[in-house]
């Protein structure tokens, strides 16, 4: 049979790779399937193996199946990336995106995501930023509400990117796909009940930036 393809980071692998980090730091050594079971509130050990099998696929962690505690990071701590959530993307909040090599700064320093160096697209030093998902604008894209969208800054974007978009004039901040034409601006939704919005020349356009990455939020089951 085919092995099946990983599918993309969700939140519940993010904090099953924090709590092996951490854990093997407290203990020197790493939690077993129970105790990765019991941190995040899951009872049933084959819905473990379950995440713990996309982790391997996609290289985060090394399994030794035949020991109870055979679960380690395939890379040291310092490899996974702290991102700061800076807030929901909504209407009649403007993001507030820090300058190149300002830092960035929120009022909870524990609103973040961490996510493991390999699996963002970016190999510059650009510091990322996150931000929560608000509606259903780009279901088709994967891209549900509450999820997590991973941004490197950027003022400038390409036909067909996806963008987060803060519009002066109407108070709006959304996340679309960009498209630049002779009459202005086309942001595209990712779903086939939401109309394009055209934005005229005339009207002001701030990109802050580029989607590189997207965690999914789930409740008991992987998506």
């Amino acid at each position: 049979m085919m092995a099946r393809k990983p599918r993309g980071i969700t939140e519940k692998h993010q904090k099953i790779l924090k709590f092996l980090q951490e854990y093997y730091q407290q203990h020197h050594y790493p939690p077993s399937i129970r105790e990765i079971g019991e941190h995040l509130g899951v009872s049933s050990t084959s819905q473990i193996n379950y995440y713990l099998d996309q982790l391997e696929q996609h290289g985060l962690i090394e399994r030794d199946r035949g020991i109870s505690r055979g679960v380690r990071l395939a890379r040291p701590p310092s490899e996974l990336v702290r991102i700061p959530i800076l807030g929901p993307i909504a209407a009649g909040l403007p993001l507030l995106v820090p300058a190149p090599g300002e830092t960035y700064l929120t009022d909870d320093e524990s609103y973040a995501v961490e996510i493991a160096r390999s699996m963002l697209p970016v190999s510059d030093e650009t510091p990322l930023f996150a931000l929560e998902v608000k509606g259903d604008s780009m279901i088709d894209a994967m891209i549900h509400d509450g999820d997590i969208v991973v941004l490197r800054p950027a003022m400038e974007a390409h036909n067909g990117e996806m963008v987060a978009i803060w519009l002066p004039a109407r108070e709006e901040t959304t996340l679309k796909y960009f498209y630049k034409d002779r009459e202005g601006y086309l942001l595209k939704p990712a779903n086939p009940s939401m109309q394009p919005i055209r934005i005229p020349k005339s009207e002001p356009l701030e990109i802050k930036g580029k989607v590189v990455m997207v965690v999914r939020r789930v409740n008991a089951m992987a998506v």
